[in-house]
């Protein structure tokens, strides 16, 4: 995968959709939304080169993972990230991910109602696990496609709530881990396939007189092997 600062250098690139309010942007997996810990390069930094001649650099409306790839809402200024924070928070954002997951649900559609909770009273902590005392949490899920020995299942999944890590711990708890996944899955710390997860669509309801704006990220590189195993083709609406 290619370093942070090589993935910030063509972030220009990765512009999804532009207007008055919002930028959308096909984030690559492996760059960080916000600062971390541990320091080093993150979106944040290359935002300044997404102005687009206004004072004042975009800002990411909501999170996505370090290791999540696709949509990402910025407000270009203070009024507009104010609108979309809201949207966000009223889950009034429709949202749908791509994942690649471990076996599979042996159904075609469903859902996943388990309430979430930090694995940690420590507040650096991002890791979740279920817990029946934790925030609701609702994610919506349908199946797209499968391998030919079933080992592997691509899902549309749509979360009405956002919690942290909420896709990822709803698939590890119903059996079926999002592949690459080190915390959550099987995967290595180093060296595997990488997250398979990726913020496909955004709808954002942001005029109240107008159809909401809907933007689409491509399939990533990094997934398009196991997306193509489970019936995926590029001629199909990615």
């Amino acid at each position: 995968m290619p370093s942070a600062d090589a993935l910030l250098a063509d972030i220009g690139a990765r512009l999804l959709y532009r207007d008055g309010l919002v930028l959308v942007i096909d984030k690559p997996a492996g760059l960080p939304v916000h600062p971390g810990p541990k320091g080093g390069p993150t979106l944040t930094d290359g935002l300044d080169a997404l102005r687009f001649g206004l004072p004042r650099r975009p800002e990411a409306a909501h999170r996505l993972d370090r290791d999540t790839s696709g949509c990402l809402a910025l407000g270009r200024h203070p009024k507009a990230l104010a609108r979309l924070n809201k949207l966000f928070a009223t889950s009034a954002v429709g949202k749908t991910y791509w994942a690649i997951v471990e076996g599979g649900p042996a159904e075609e559609a469903g859902s996943i109602d388990l309430p979430l909770a930090r694995r940690s009273d420590d507040p650096r902590s991002w890791w979740m696990k279920t817990d029946p005392a934790g925030d609701p949490s609702l994610t919506h899920w349908q199946v797209m496609g499968r391998s030919g020995d079933r080992t592997q299942t691509w899902l549309a999944l749509t979360p009405v709530t956002g919690r942290t890590h909420q896709l990822r711990v709803h698939c590890a708890a119903m059996g079926w881990p999002i592949l690459g996944d080190p915390i959550y899955g099987n995967a290595p710390r180093s060296g595997g396939p990488g997250l398979q997860l990726h913020a496909q669509r955004l709808s954002l309801p942001l005029y109240p007189r107008k159809p909401p704006i809907v933007v689409e990220a491509p399939a990533p590189g990094h997934m398009r092997a196991g997306l193509e195993g489970c019936g995926w083709t590029a001629r199909r609406s990615d």
